[in-house]
């Protein structure tokens, strides 16, 4: 049976999420979801525009918002019924803008490489058996798939997954699928843990991978590696993501000297990040 992800609902046609009720295992996290549906749009909140927004109880919500203002994460504006952004986390998010040029360099890669082919690009690194996206860029044309940074996909059925799973050797492949089951997305979803390990060793004989349609209907993702500099194994990909209606395999492979370019501008990047880290 063809699983169905969640996230899936989203990627249509480019719309970012609605927001939604604050998720995380622990009090803390919660407060940064609440965080992050506060930030996810252009307003300012009432705690009753809070319950409309999230469906959480009122006294749970009013908890959580004192706690935040206490901490100077929100604060309440002049009418004291709506919240907005606290002067201490203002300051943390400029800190991070202000500090994080190892961000910014990688993004102006991916956007330069994003309007040099005119598609979707992500950088994306793997975290447990799933493959974070790091950052994004996504294209100008009116039909595409929407993967927001932070979201995952499954290692099997993507791209930069196939990419980090030809790093390890088989063994190390093993013990990871095997705690990660080959769930089917679609129709071409591969299941089969022999055809994978064959598909991982065309990956690792030519440098690159393709996900023709394996995580979500209609969409195709080649993804090449970002060399770490010193022969040891990388954890960090670029890919190019399209529809197939504009991105089939074989133009996929055309684009592979552009997608190169950009991943050997990214290793370089981050060798100056750690010899500017060893000489601090």
């Amino acid at each position: 049976m063809i699983r169905r992800m969640k996230i899936v609902k989203g990627l249509s046609l480019g719309a970012p999420p609605e927001a939604a009720e604050p998720a995380g295992d622990t009090p803390t996290m919660r407060l940064f979801g609440l965080l992050e549906v506060m930030a996810a749009k252009d307003q300012r909140y009432s705690l009753q525009g809070l319950v409309e927004e999230t469906g959480m109880p009122k006294p749970t919500l009013h908890r959580m918002l004192q706690q935040l203002e206490g901490a100077g994460l929100l604060q309440r504006e002049g009418d004291g019924r709506h919240y907005g952004i606290g002067t201490r986390l203002r300051r943390l998010s400029e800190n991070l803008l202000f500090n994080d040029s190892l961000h910014g360099a990688r993004h102006t890669v991916l956007r330069q490489l994003g309007e040099e082919i005119g598609e979707s690009c992500n950088l994306t690194s793997l975290s447990g058996s799933e493959v974070v996206y790091l950052d994004r860029v996504e294209t100008a044309a009116p039909l595409r798939f929407y993967l927001h940074p932070g979201s995952r996909v499954p290692v099997h059925c993507s791209a930069s997954g196939k990419i980090f799973l030809s790093q390890m050797s088989a063994a190390q492949r093993r013990r990871l699928l095997s705690n990660a089951p080959l769930e089917t997305y679609t129709a071409k979803t591969m299941t089969d843990a022999a055809a994978l390990e064959k598909e991982v060793q065309q990956v690792r004989k030519h440098g690159y991978a393709i996900d023709n349609e394996e995580f979500l209907p209609g969409l195709l993702c080649i993804a090449a590696l970002v060399p770490s500099g010193d022969e040891a194994p990388s954890n960090l990909c670029i890919a190019v993501q399209a529809p197939i209606m504009r991105l089939d395999a074989a133009k996929a492979k055309t684009l592979l000297p552009a997608l190169q370019r950009a991943a050997l501008a990214l290793s370089r990047i981050d060798a100056d990040a750690g010899s500017d880290r060893a000489t601090a």
